[in-house]
């Protein structure tokens, strides 16, 4: 991966995924501490498992959109080739549920229900973006390959049947 590249993802990471996983919830969250004193070892552990898993999820997938299809997870430099590898094989958004299994991490942790009702409008903004701007785009962009791919692939469920382009 070129290193012009890796900047571009990581500035696009610590700008976009950031404020959303880290600036706005900071914000909405009026006492930290005592909210973290309040977590017992059960949440805890749960809201690192999902924090985990859903950081790998999006490291993945910027990885993917890096080496497989040449761009960023940035909208003004967007993949040149249509990413259908890695967790793209079974998802069409993985990196979105990435991001949604950090936040969930965050609600866990410090039982926010202002936390909830913004991951809640998080998880509906994703869902309008991908509808109304991506898959249009995507569609326009790659035609006929990204068509048959969203008759194999689940928008936001996961295939047990990996895509394969060559499969009919």
């Amino acid at each position: 991966m070129r290193l012009t590249l890796a900047l571009k993802i990581l500035l696009f990471t610590l700008a976009v995924p950031g404020a959303v996983l880290f600036y706005v919830p900071y914000w909405l969250l009026s006492d930290l501490n005592s909210q973290l004193q309040n977590a017992n070892l059960i949440r805890l552990l749960a809201a690192g498992m999902f924090f985990l898993i859903g950081l790998a999820i999006y490291l993945r997938c910027a990885w993917d959109f890096a080496v497989a299809g040449l761009g960023t997870p940035a909208p003004i430099d967007p993949p040149k080739k249509l990413v259908v590898s890695g967790l793209y094989r079974r998802t069409r958004n993985p990196m979105f549920q990435g991001v949604l299994l950090v936040l969930l991490a965050e609600c866990l942790l410090f039982a926010d229900p202002t936390l909830l009702v913004y991951a809640g409008s998080i998880a509906l903004f994703f869902h309008i973006t991908v509808v109304f701007r991506e898959e249009p785009d995507l569609t326009s962009r790659f035609g006929a390959s990204y068509s048959h791919y969203c008759r194999q692939v689940p928008r936001w469920g996961f295939a047990l049947k990996a895509f394969s382009s060559e499969s009919a």
